[in-house]
């Protein structure tokens, strides 16, 4: 089998839309991800069934089905029902499938911070919402951050299944390219090194971020 390296180059510039529809279908997915998860995780915490109950099912059938059942099945039905478009659809699964992962995320840093903690800041006269606000939260986040960087990183490889419903992103260019061309491998490549590029900024982004909550919480003890 011949690899054309040197042809691979010229087909480079085709992929950057595709590229930028990636980041674009990762973004969307993880911030609306981000808002179902912290959402559903405070009804997790709490001690109201109608609250709680509906959030555990919500858990239960996203983490107990694959995402790409998931994709196909809002894609088809939303497109029927709501005439949602297949970029819509996608951020749609993207999103509502990491919600339901970010909520267990969410809930273990919460309920990770000392109860004295509420109970300290209640004592204060906060209210519970502004104690979770100004105390919980930020301790939570910051437990969170490892978690929620792996998470974001698969969010990021997963946004690839978006081709089975013809979103222009990375793999579906790939194949659309090497249909044409016969360099299978070589477009692959391409695309993989793409994908490369961005889990490594991902991952300097979240240790950076962790450096620097890290030596805020040494600069807070020592003062």
């Amino acid at each position: 089998m011949h690899y054309n390296v040197t042809a691979m180059w010229q087909y480079v510039p085709y992929f950057l839309p595709a590229a930028l529809m990636t980041l674009e279908v990762t973004f969307f997915g993880i911030l609306l991800g981000l808002l179902l998860g912290l959402g559903t995780a405070f009804c997790r915490i709490s001690d109201n069934i109608w609250l709680n109950g509906p959030a555990q099912l919500y858990i239960y059938l996203i983490r107990g089905t694959p995402l790409l059942l998931q994709l196909l099945f809002l894609y088809y039905g939303m497109r029927s029902i709501l005439g949602l478009g297949a970029l819509y659809s996608a951020v749609l699964a993207l999103g509502v499938h990491n919600g339901a992962y970010l909520a267990e995320i969410f809930r273990g840093a919460i309920q990770s911070i000392a109860s004295g903690q509420m109970e300290a800041a209640r004592s204060l006269g906060m209210t519970h919402t502004r104690a979770m606000i100004r105390i919980i939260l930020p301790q939570a986040f910051k437990r969170a951050i490892p978690a929620l960087g792996n998470q974001f990183i698969i969010a990021l490889k997963d946004s690839s299944l978006a081709s089975t419903i013809t979103i222009q992103e990375l793999l579906l260019k790939s194949q659309q390219l090497a249909s044409s061309n016969f360099m299978m491998m070589e477009m692959l490549s391409i695309a993989a090194v793409f994908y490369l590029a961005y889990t490594g900024l991902f991952t300097w982004l979240f240790h950076s971020i962790e450096r620097r909550l890290d030596v805020s919480d040494r600069q807070g003890a020592n003062a």
